[in-house]
């Protein structure tokens, strides 16, 4: 038997001893892997889908895939921040630290390190997300000691998603709203000192539109020249006829009054300084001002109003399309193709270091 051994080694080593440890550790060591499987969809109905047909009737019907949306949720699930929630609700580290699971499975393993790090890897070898680029769903698979831990998990995973889609709704459509309401509260700002500035124009120089103001002054000048022709006719009609007329002193100084007349109130219109026409450019230029002020004022509300309805639309929803299955059958470990696989690798390096060894003999020889 000893002399077989030494003559055998090379297949001892490599396939006999490496055979029975994968049968003594497959067969009666290693603890039963229950896989629970979720599916899942995330879409946004404003994000535009393909072109064509087929395209146009997914984006009517609000079925419209976010691939990048569904991307972060799937960092999400594989960050530090899913394994934090997930222990501190259900306790993962405890149930994969569990003396029920064999030492080579659980956590820490043959490591020994047991910091949240290495923790961290360990879950990232439990939990996978993967994604179809065709169908845009998402497959999560939890690997998990009990049935119930592994379904517990897929569900807790898919619930926290859910919440960070809501989170990111809320707080686009607070980042939309907030700026279409900074706008507003900016418009308004501008369109009361427009305003403002008007009033104090208008108060302070008396007077409201130049235009109707100087064409209602115009009238009264009219009517001041009218009874000043009718007076100076009148007065030439008594100098002609009766020189000597007493009435002609007091026509004389009627037409004085109705010149001065004339001449005071046609300065208010076509006056140097103070008359409607000296005003009417500042007048026109805070009354174009308050008016492009009111029309943005329009824009920035009608901009809020569609801030307001796009943000009650533009939203993203994840959509379980299957929910976390409760497997009543452990699928791994593949007890039986794992030792053939490991009397397979044992052939191969066996066959490969007999025909090393015999290169060397041959070439010592």
């Amino acid at each position: 038997m000893t002399t077989w051994l030494k003559g055998h080694l090379a297949l001892v080593l490599t396939v006999v001893v490496p055979t029975c440890a994968a049968s003594l550790y497959y067969g009666f060591f290693a603890s039963d892997v229950f896989i629970s499987e979720s599916r899942f969809l995330v879409r946004s109905p404003q994000h535009q889908t393909q072109g064509g047909l087929f395209g146009e009737m997914l984006q009517g019907s609000g079925l419209t895939h976010s691939q990048d949306d569904a991307y972060s949720v799937h960092d999400y699930i594989l960050s530090r921040d899913a394994l934090r929630v997930l222990d501190a609700k259900l306790g993962v580290r405890k149930a994969f630290t569990s003396t029920r699971v064999d030492p080579i499975d659980r956590f820490p393993g043959l490591s020994w390190d047991n910091s949240f790090e290495d923790f961290y890897r360990y879950y990232g070898r439990h939990v996978g997300v993967e994604y179809d680029p065709a169908s845009s769903i998402s497959t999560l698979t939890v690997h998990a000691f009990t049935a119930l831990d592994a379904q517990r998990i897929n569900g807790l995973l898919l619930q926290m998603s859910e919440d960070l889609i809501n989170t990111l709704n809320g707080r686009s459509r607070q980042d939309l709203i907030h700026y279409a309401e900074d706008e507003v509260k900016l418009a308004t700002e501008q369109a009361t000192a427009a305003a403002a500035a008007l009033f104090e124009y208008r108060s302070k120089h008396e007077i409201f539109a130049p235009d109707q103001q100087a064409a209602i002054q115009l009238v009264s000048v009219a009517k001041i020249q009218e009874e000043l022709v009718a007076t100076e006719a009148q007065l030439a009609q008594l100098r002609k006829l009766s020189p000597s007329n007493p009435q002609i002193i007091g026509l004389e100084s009627r037409a004085d009054t109705l010149r001065h007349a004339v001449g005071t109130e046609a300065a208010k219109v076509t006056g140097v300084n103070g008359s409607f026409s000296a005003r009417a450019p500042n007048f026109e230029r805070l009354t174009i001002e308050s008016t492009f002020a009111d029309k943005q004022l329009g824009v920035a509300l009608a901009g809020l109003e569609s801030a307001r309805n796009e943000a009650q639309h533009q939203q993203l929803y994840l959509e379980r399309l299957v929910q976390p299955s409760l497997p009543d059958k452990a699928m791994e470990p593949r007890r039986i193709r794992s030792i053939f696989t490991v009397l397979l690798l044992g052939l191969i390096t066996w066959g490969v270091v007999s025909l090393l060894l015999a290169a060397i003999r041959e070439h010592s020889d």
